[in-house]
Formats: C-alpha cells, structure tokens, sequence
C-alpha cells in the first residue's frame, strides 16, 4: 500500500470562491504530477447527492437544525467511508469542498447548536480524521450570498437572513484564528 496521502480542506461562507479555488488548486497538483480526488459537501457521493437535495429544497424550509445537522453528519459519514479515506489510503492527494469546520460554522454558530454536540457527531461521522491543511476562504456575507446566487436560485441555506450568514462568517474567522 501507499504512504498515506494529504487531505486538503478548503471552507468559508456562501460565495467565497470555493468550487473555483478546489478546481484551480487540483489542477495545478495534477499538473505537477498528483493524483488527486475531488470531493464536496453535501453530494459527493451518490448518498450524498440524495441528502443534497432534502438538505437544500425549499420543502425543506420547515427543517429543524438538529436534523439539517444530522443530514450533513450523514452525508460526511458517507464521504469519508466512500471518497476520502479510500483515495487517502491510496497516497492521493483529497481536495475537499466543506468539512467539520462548516458544521461547526453553520450549525453550531449559525443556528446556536451546542458546539461540543456538533464536535462528538463530527468525531463519530469522520472516525476522527482530521484534515492535513484547511484553507479559509473569507468574504462579506452579503457580497457571498449574492455571489452564491448569481448563478443559481438562491437554496434553503443561502435564503436565510444576514444575521446567520455574519454569524457563519464570524465562526470561520474564530476557527483560523
């Protein structure tokens, strides 16, 4: 078996450039001679696209926190067992869109979850693992939601109000800090 390989995280608010940034940084690895693995929350997997869509709907609007948290929980349980750990034991390089830190973001400081709860689920969810670098994207949460929207209808999570989205953004810059 390979040496185990590096698991890269990339977080931050609604909008932040993400997607953009996960795309360019497994490009450039790749170009470099890295086998790489892309994966994202919620959806990387094909459980997990099913948890995507209950996750975001808008007949979802009536969700309590404690199941959207759960449902997130489920779909990194599945990514870790199905994408990460797999690609990781192979010696690739994991570039990642979301972790534990957005549950803690989202859930814990967004909808005032106790954090150490939403710590213990992680733990369980992820068997412990822990990523190797976690980039912070940072940015206003109105110019994130609005940037998040331009390309889509705005879903269940980016329609909240900007009272959440100050509080995700703020959580994140607690966390790096």
């Amino acid at each position: 078996m390979s040496e185990r390989g590096i698991f890269i995280t990339l977080e931050g608010p609604d909008g932040s450039g993400k997607s953009t940034q996960a795309s360019l940084l497994a490009s450039r690895l790749e170009a470099e001679g890295h086998n790489v693995t892309r994966t994202f929350e919620p959806g990387g997997t094909s459980t997990g696209k099913r948890l995507r869509e209950i996750i975001l709907d808008h007949r979802s609007a009536g969700m309590c926190g404690v199941t959207e948290f759960l449902l997130y929980a489920a779909d990194r349980a599945q990514d870790v067992h199905e994408v990460i750990v797999p690609a990781l034991r192979g010696g690739r390089i994991v570039v990642a869109e979301r972790f534990v830190d957005s549950s803690i973001a989202y859930q814990g400081y967004g909808l005032g979850m106790d954090i150490d709860e939403v710590k213990a689920v992680n733990r369980i969810a992820t068997r412990g693992l822990v990523p190797d670098l976690t980039l912070l994207l940072d940015i206003d949460p109105a110019l994130g939601v609005r940037r998040a929207t331009d390309c889509h209808e705005a879903d269940r999570i980016e329609q909240r109000k900007l009272d959440f989205h100050m509080a995700v953004r703020n959580a994140y810059l607690m966390l790096a800090a």
